[in-house]
């Protein structure tokens, strides 16, 4: 049987744009969240450590997840577009993204 993926990732706001990062992600849209469902994403979560703005994500991702098809996606196009102004991103708008290597899980 098939079992859930977690990965975690980092990614950088631009300094001053905390406030405004967390307005936008507590009124996120709700055919964003329909389209990371639908993508096989869930139990997902960003963190913040404040004195480098350095923001960690984490998420699972079903055994059928289409993640990779999430940048070709219009509302995921548009978010990323919205979103581009508060944080580091790669030249076709989406987050820049460093994958964080396991260490240690306790279930």
């Amino acid at each position: 049987m098939s079992t859930a993926t977690t990965i975690a990732f980092r990614m950088q706001l631009k300094p001053g744009r905390v406030e405004e990062y967390r307005r936008r992600h507590d009124e996120i849209w709700p055919e964003l969240v329909e389209t990371l469902r639908d993508a096989g994403i869930y139990d997902y979560s960003i963190f913040l450590e404040p004195a480098t703005l350095q923001l960690f994500a984490v998420l699972k991702l079903t055994p059928d997840h289409r993640r990779e098809e999430l940048p070709d996606h219009p509302v995921m196009k548009r978010w990323w577009l919205y979103m581009a102004e508060l944080m580091e991103t790669e030249p076709d708008l989406r987050p820049r993204e460093w994958p964080l290597e396991p260490m240690f899980h306790l279930d």
